[in-house]
């Protein structure tokens, strides 16, 4: 069925594995609210010109664009064009918010050093997003609709239906922002653990895609690290240096507490689960699985 869910049920509710599977694309981000209907594919949606050209501004400078609504709201937006856009890749990734006239004259060139454009005022709060793309594919609805609504009770003001973030499969989809984190096959109770240790700045391992905007295997030797150690900062892990060597990826990995600083070899390779038949059978899905963990002495001088 076109844009149908297809997918083994085990992508859902969490059986799966989900680790490594968060967009490399999200290293930067433009979200422009526009309140629908949404199209399969953002240049079949019917936007200003302007905003079509704002789009693909973000495309040619490696930003991800989505277009973002209010749960359960459908009303057209008159008025300055609503954006806010996010820097994951930076040390300190921010979000920011701005009301812009002329899309031709957002700034999307400051966003990608770093910089937060001049129509734009930093935001302090967190934005959760929830894939509602249905017209995408169709479980993104089914089951990103309620989620969204669910989280919206909750955390009133924070949360957006968003288009297409990459990873069906792992409907319902939540991205964390402005770190770029990334969970899926999201439960009611699952997605609000996770929202609420992000408002604490920690990392809930259990559905966690990964960080946006770091290759997969990078993202499945953090999620080991953390995995080994039981680190749940945001920030408390990261990737320092990393080889392939055919398929295999040799990474070195940071660890950082208010204790000190320690480092991990880590060794990642592809493998492949298969989903158990339900009333079709899929094809496997890509995964990681770790080859070798341990602990670096530190070089003394």
């Amino acid at each position: 069925m076109a844009n149908g869910c297809e997918h083994p049920a085990a992508c859902h509710t969490g059986e799966a594995p989900i680790l490594a599977s968060a967009t490399k694309k999200g290293r930067f981000w433009l979200l422009v609210e526009h309140a629908g209907p949404w199209a399969a594919e953002l240049e079949e949606c019917r936007l200003p010109d302007d905003v079509h050209r704002l789009i693909s501004r973000a495309r040619a400078l490696d930003i991800r664009p989505q277009l973002i609504r209010r749960p359960g709201r459908r009303e057209a937006l008159t008025g300055p064009l609503h954006v806010y856009v996010a820097a994951s890749a930076v040390d300190d990734p921010w979000l920011a918010e701005g009301f812009v006239g002329r899309p031709d004259d957002l700034d999307l060139g400051a966003l990608v050093h770093g910089v937060v454009p001049e129509s734009c005022i930093l935001v302090n709060e967190p934005m959760y997003l929830v894939c509602t793309h249905g017209r995408h594919n169709a479980c993104c609805a089914r089951l990103g609709l309620p989620l969204a609504r669910f989280l919206d009770e909750n955390l009133p003001g924070e949360v957006w239906e968003t288009t297409h973030v990459g990873g069906d499969r792992y409907a319902a989809n939540l991205v964390c922002l402005p770190h770029g984190l990334y969970y899926g096959s999201m439960s009611q109770a699952a997605a609000i653990a996770a929202a609420n240790a992000y408002r604490h700045g920690e990392v809930v391992l259990d559905r966690f895609r990964g960080r946006a905007g770091i290759p997969e295997p990078l993202q499945a030797a953090e999620h080991f690290v953390r995995a080994h150690t039981g680190e749940i900062s945001v920030g408390g892990v990261a990737v320092e240096s990393s080889r392939s060597v055919d398929d295999t990826t040799i990474c070195v990995v940071r660890r950082t507490t208010e204790r000190g600083t320690s480092r991990f070899r880590v060794v990642v390779e592809p493998t492949v689960f298969t989903a158990p038949c339900g009333l079709t059978c899929a094809d496997g899905i890509p995964t990681y699985r770790l080859a070798e963990l341990s602990e670096l002495t530190p070089v003394l001088t």
